[in-house]
């Protein structure tokens, strides 16, 4: 991959959903923010929160609709380690990776790293925000100027060509 000319300027985002509650939580949302809030424990530290949104699952299915946002953090750590945060998060909340595209506790994903391309174990940008109306409503919501760092796209003209089949609304 080549990346192109981005207007990232360093920023990190994650995307965050949950369409179960976790033990001791309320529901999704709160589970999910409760998850936010303990990344504080580790090197990073939270800058914002989109709005929240909810989402039919993708694809289609007869699971609950998630609770999704866009997380913008900063840490000096690098991108493996925060993933591995991230994973261990998910496991603490009770999430166990079973079968894709599963109802889940928590699912919090590398959605861009400071404009980073990687390809491998870890694939930045991650590989499917670009499809994902609920990642991109939220994060126009953080970064509307935000282009994607591989093809240069700006957020509008991805959500142009995102399936209008998606169904996602403000929470």
């Amino acid at each position: 991959m080549t990346p192109a000319k981005t207007s990232s300027d360093g920023r990190i985002f994650l995307g965050i959903g949950a369409n179960l509650t976790p033990d001791g939580y309320s529901s999704p949302q709160q589970g999910c923010m409760a998850a936010i809030e303990s990344l504080t424990e580790e090197a990073i530290e939270v800058v914002a929160v989109s709005p929240w949104y909810k989402s039919a699952p993708v694809p289609v299915s007869d699971q609950p609709w998630f609770h999704n946002a866009v997380v913008e953090i900063r840490t000096d750590l690098a991108p493996q380690e925060v993933i591995a945060i991230l994973h261990l998060r998910e496991a603490r909340f009770g999430r166990v990776r079973v079968e894709r595209n599963e109802a889940r506790v928590l699912d919090i994903d590398i959605v861009d790293f400071g404009g980073r391309v990687m390809d491998g174990n870890l694939v930045l940008p991650h590989p499917r925000m670009h499809l994902r109306a609920f990642v991109l409503r939220p994060l126009k919501d953080l970064a509307p100027q935000w282009r994607h760092p591989v093809t240069g796209a700006g957020i509008d003209d991805l959500l142009a060509e995102v399936d209008p089949d998606q169904d996602v609304a403000l929470a």
